[in-house]
């Protein structure tokens, strides 16, 4: 009879990690494309002790008894119920540090793509409107180069960003989190500022908090009208930190110039969102970490994570369940 813990996967991971936590655990893997219906979940999660991936929530848990680390491989972790976790004693894992550097690189990607209008001009030459005469002023974007950034959300993905920005781009930096950093503020000749300072001096503006309750629709219509009407809003934190529909309006109204977007309210976002139709705005499917490297790190990393928890060894534990790891 095995003494491995058991754990359920719900989606498809690397073969070189499932042979991974096949010597640690007794592990039921999902193979498929797309990750297992809830409906299985609940049937076979009866028994785990350990999950990678999935929406930790009350309903599940009660189908879990026996369940003690939910792994995650994403930084972020607003799929977890925190408040239920902890009230069945169940830690979370997840995976920062190795995708910062890929999503900075996208997000650099979004501020010159939006500023330089390269998806809708990449459009312009393929649909044949490039002709003679038309090379003039209708086709203009906006430097990136030398422009001021203000990003909103200074943690790890935010450095990497910024670094990009000032070494690469010579860009003038602001920026608004729960505090001043004096080691951004001196690397980076940054200046610490409130948000509405910052919306309203900043050319490009880029959002990369975590989606918490404070944070949900930090970005709404008082924002918007803050912001230079040309202005380039970035966002590739969470859908529901921003009002998508003040967002809308803004760009609808000239209130800002474009926007780049990563993420979005309803994911996948419906095909009747306006946003989808707007030629200012830059549209991509939530695609942050999306590089065979990073996803093939965050996975062996989630992986880990539930091992060495399940184990009592060590784990990237979520910040307000670690008091749950035993000592």
């Amino acid at each position: 009879m095995s003494t491995k813990p058991k754990i359920l996967v719900t989606h498809k991971l690397p073969e070189t990690v499932q042979d991974y936590l096949n010597l640690h655990a007794d592990c039921t893997f999902w193979n498929e494309e797309g990750s297992m219906p809830r409906s299985v979940i609940l049937e076979k999660v009866s028994d785990a002790e350990g999950i990678l991936g999935g929406t930790i929530d009350e309903e599940l848990l009660s189908f879990a008894p026996r369940l003690r680390v939910a792994s995650t491989s994403s930084v972020g972790y607003n799929h977890f119920d925190l408040d239920a976790m902890r009230a069945h004693g169940v830690i979370g894992t997840h995976t920062p540090y190795v995708l910062d550097s890929t999503v900075a690189d996208l997000v650099l990607a979004l501020m010159l793509s939006a500023g330089r209008r390269i998806a809708e001009l990449d459009a312009y030459v393929k649909q044949g409107k490039w002709q003679k005469g038309t090379s003039g002023t209708e086709l203009f974007g906006v430097d990136v180069h030398h422009s001021t950034l203000g990003i909103i959300g200074m943690g790890r993905i935010g450095e990497a960003i910024a670094q990009r920005a000032v070494f690469g781009f010579d860009m003038n930096l602001l920026y608004h989190s729960r505090s001043p950093k004096k080691e951004i503020d001196e690397r980076f000749n940054a200046r610490f500022c409130e948000l509405d300072e910052l919306l309203r001096e900043s050319d490009y503006i880029v959002v990369m908090t975590p989606l918490t309750p404070e944070t949900k629709h930090l970005i709404g219509e008082e924002q918007f009208n803050l912001m230079k009407s040309s202005a380039i809003f970035i966002n590739a934190s969470r859908g529901a930190t921003v009002d998508e529909q003040a967002l809308i309006k803004a760009l609808q109204q000239g209130k800002i110039r474009g926007a780049g977007l990563d993420v979005f309210d309803i994911e996948p976002t419906p095909v009747d969102n306006p946003l989808l139709h707007m030629p200012n705005v830059v549209t991509l499917p939530h695609i942050g970490s999306a590089t065979a490297r990073t996803r093939n790190d965050m996975a062996e990393l989630a992986a880990k994570n539930l091992v060495e928890a399940l184990n009592g060894g060590r784990a990237y534990v979520v910040q307000e369940l670690k008091d749950l790891v035993p000592n």
